[in-house]
């Protein structure tokens, strides 16, 4: 007579597979992007018309990162490393360049009594870039070019807004506490002396390569 094969108990089987589910998906620590925030426009409205805005020329940079990954500013290939320092000069235009942007004469406003390199109501006055970094790449771009040509132009920012806030605040502008209405206001006007003004448009198929 032939022996039974005892059977295995599988009722919990499927308990204990949830459970181990659950312990891998709390445990388990997902890569994040490092890319940049951006705020897309608003969806036009649909009675909207088209108004053609003319563009000064200088007051527009072209970055571009073509299928090679190849970085040209301006026409010119670059070196990625040398990136900040172009668009520092960009939006700073410390010799009045015709060839660069236009620097408009500003006031903005800080809480007075805020610094002592400005005057007793808090007013700065000084001249703001109307400059605009239009960033484009190629289709077959990769995105890990993509983001350190970003990061590069943020950086740049980053560090005007650092030198402002350290020369009339005696503070790194990363160290601003927006809890405080005072500091909070303070970052609040850097950000409109040195503006992010990074466009980034839809990728393109550049030199004919689908």
């Amino acid at each position: 007579m032939a022996r039974s094969t005892p059977e295995v108990n599988g009722g919990s089987l499927a308990d204990i597979a949830f459970l181990l589910l659950i312990f891998f998906l709390v445990t388990t620590t997902m890569d994040t992007d490092t890319g940049i925030t951006r705020l897309l426009p608003p969806i036009p409205d649909a009675d909207q018309e088209n108004v053609e805005v003319k563009v000064n020329k200088r007051n527009v940079l072209v970055v571009l990162l073509n299928r090679s990954d190849k970085l040209m500013v301006g026409g010119a290939e670059m070196d990625r490393l040398d990136l900040k320092d172009k668009t520092i000069e960009f939006f700073t235009n410390p010799q009045h360049r015709e060839d660069l942007p236009v620097m408009e004469d500003t006031e903005v406003p800080f809480p007075p009594g805020s610094s002592s390199l400005l005057p007793p109501n808090g007013i700065w006055r000084g001249e703001v870039s109307k400059g605009v970094i239009s960033l484009q790449n190629d289709r077959s771009t990769t995105y890990g070019k993509y983001l350190q040509v970003q990061n590069e132009l943020v950086a740049a920012v980053n560090l005007l807004r650092n030198d402002f806030c350290k020369l009339y605040f005696d503070k790194d502008y990363a160290d601003l506490n927006t809890a405080n209405p005072i500091e909070e206001e303070i970052q609040s006007g850097i950000r409109k002396i040195y503006k992010m003004n990074i466009s980034e448009s839809e990728p393109k198929n550049i030199g004919g390569r689908n």
